[in-house]
């Protein structure tokens, strides 16, 4: 994910180095939580559930291999038996290089983690619903600072 121009002055000016080391050197191309591979498109269930194509066997959220057999089959050609009809869904990986404490500023290897987009977004959910409900109330004061007391 691109950093944003507001916010480029908290990252260190050799970022870009730092995070393909994270991702590639030390994650080797995978998402360092559920070990999905960067670039390569991958069928899921959207609950966490994906297909791992070399192991040729489904994976949990945590990249588990999961016992059952009793899911549906992403290699198969037909497409009256597979596709969104069964519910599988394609994607493809990005990994992005995220700060596990939220601070951009601390950049040691153990606060850096290389996540694929599912990963990243589970990880930020917390800070980013913070964001979301500070924003909301921020709308209201500016609304009832101009405008008066909201009306339903």
């Amino acid at each position: 994910m691109p950093i944003r121009r507001e916010d480029r002055n908290f990252y260190p000016i050799d970022w870009r180095e730092l995070s393909l080391a994270i991702r590639f050197g030390r994650a080797k191309g995978r998402c360092e939580r559920c070990g999905r591979p960067h670039g390569e498109t991958v069928h899921h269930l959207g609950d966490g559930r994906w297909f791992d194509a070399d192991a040729e066997r489904w994976r949990d959220g945590k990249g588990r291999l999961i016992r059952t057999r009793r899911l549906p089959d992403p290699r198969v050609t037909d497409p009256r038996l597979a596709g969104s009809e069964a519910g599988i869904a394609r994607t493809v990986v990005h990994l992005a290089c995220a700060h596990l404490d939220q601070n951009t500023a601390n950049n040691a290897p153990d606060n850096l983690a290389a996540l694929c987009q599912r990963c990243h977004l589970d990880h930020d959910r917390p800070w980013n619903l913070e964001k979301r409900r500070l924003t909301v109330l921020l709308r209201r004061a500016l609304g009832d600072l101009f405008t008066g007391p909201y009306r339903r």
